[in-house]
């Protein structure tokens, strides 16, 4: 089980983000899921777990300063994977993949989205 329902980021390019997010996510097995016409779009591979929304306030969307949402990869390949297909939309590396020293095993890479978010992605399998 889950600690979260769902995790929401805004954005203030919903058809950008839609192809950068269908892009990345696609080298971790998520989908898109669902469309909530000019509101967002949700991503998961069971359940919605991902969404990617116009802020209900109208505001336009912003960046979460010392937030990072970190995805899930099935393998250390599928990081590799994910990185340079960020790298490959324009979007920054924000650390190339490798080991992180902070749990065993851990292999990650991240990166922005189109709006600044920052991404990580990590994968816990062995080599």
């Amino acid at each position: 089980m889950s600690i979260f329902t769902h995790v929401t980021v805004g954005t203030n390019d919903l058809d950008q983000a839609r192809i950068f997010y269908d892009l990345v996510l696609a080298e971790l097995n998520i989908k898109r899921i669902s469309d909530l016409g000019d509101r967002g779009s949700i991503w998961g591979i069971d359940t919605p777990a991902f969404f990617v929304l116009k802020p209900a306030n109208g505001q336009p969307a912003s960046v979460g300063n010392g937030i990072t949402i970190s995805f899930e990869a099935p393998s250390r390949a599928a990081v590799d994977a994910f990185h340079a297909a960020a790298l490959a939309a324009g979007c920054p590396d924000e650390g190339a993949p490798g080991p992180r020293n902070w749990a065993p095993n851990a292999y990650a890479a991240y990166t922005r989205d189109i709006d600044g978010n920052k991404l990580a992605v990590y994968c816990f399998k062995p080599t």
